[in-house]
């Protein structure tokens, strides 16, 4: 969840980045026409403000994105006559060109149909289209994007600003236990054969952030009580959920022991002995039965 703070940030550029936008459109568009490009870029203010960090949000994405669009659009209004067909071949062939160059960017697509239904002014401009007003509003929204995030220390636009300065691993170095190379990343979302967007940088960010996360949430020693269900947290078929049945405290940690039985997953039914530290180190958190689901107990120590 994003907080409050990023979300009137976010709405604080787009606000910024269309008001620059409508005024350069204005001098170039008459007003009609002026309302048909101004949502595309409209539709990027939302990903680059919104998303700055998302793959569909980088400059290049923009930039080809827009004027490729751009370009194809002009040449099938000038070389089609039907209207209907110029237009969704436009688009059609945007989206290709986009995936080919790598600058797949959606707003691109209404970039492509404008050129072909933008009116009078949007047909008499032909290619100059491209340049005026297509350029000049992506080279502003993309200024504006970089000099905007900037003051945030917590966006990143560019996305790979966020390594500036970062020592780069050792070359054919082994990653690091329980971490994932780049090179796997790579080939997994080449497996998906599916664009996603999200950068390989924030996917090992997140994985990074959630096994860090997974290392620390064991529960502590004094949390584990008698009666209580406590899991594992594992994911598919070593999922465990074990109930403590009987307890034997004792001062000294090693021999304060606890009695547990399988409830669900390896194990159930069977039942174990292990003293009241090893149990905690296993324990990710607490749940309880509710109905026919488990759900994890929240508690100020549960993350």
């Amino acid at each position: 969840m994003t907080s409050h703070t990023e979300r009137v940030v976010s709405a604080l550029g787009g606000f910024i980045v269309i008001l620059l936008i409508f005024h350069i459109s204005r001098y170039f568009l008459g007003p009609k026409e002026l309302i048909l490009i101004v949502p595309s870029m409209g539709a990027s203010a939302v990903l680059l403000f919104a998303v700055p960090h998302g793959a569909l949000s980088q400059p290049w994405n923009v930039f080809g994105g827009h004027l490729v669009s751009a370009f194809i659009g002009v040449s099938c209004a000038l070389l089609i006559p039907a209207p209907f067909v110029a237009a969704s071949l436009a688009v059609g062939l945007a989206i290709g060109a986009m995936y080919y160059l790598r600058c797949i960017h959606p707003p691109g697509g209404a970039t492509a149909l404008t050129a072909v239904i933008g009116g009078e002014a949007t047909r008499a401009l032909g290619y100059q289209f491209v340049v005026t007003p297509v350029l000049l509003n992506v080279l502003v929204m993309i200024g504006v994007g970089i000099a905007f995030n900037i003051f945030f220390v917590w966006r990143r636009y560019p996305a790979w600003l966020a390594d500036w300065g970062k020592e780069a691993p050792a070359a054919g170095g082994q990653a690091a236990a329980g971490t994932i190379r780049h090179e796997d990343l790579v080939l997994a979302l080449s497996e998906i054969d599916s664009f996603i967007d999200v950068s390989e940088h924030d996917l090992l960010r997140i994985y990074e952030i959630a096994t860090g996360r997974s290392r620390q949430r064991h529960l502590k020693p004094e949390q584990i009580i008698l009666g209580s269900y406590y899991s594992n947290a594992a994911f598919g078929d070593e999922w465990t959920i074990r109930q403590i049945v009987d307890e034997s405290p004792h001062p000294s940690p090693e021999h304060d022991m606890v009695i547990y039985k399988g409830i669900a997953g390896p194990g159930k039914r069977t039942s174990g002995v292990l003293s009241r530290t090893e149990f905690s180190t296993w324990a990710q958190y607490e749940v309880y039965l509710d109905g026919q689901n488990w759900k994890r107990v929240s508690g100020p120590d549960t993350g």
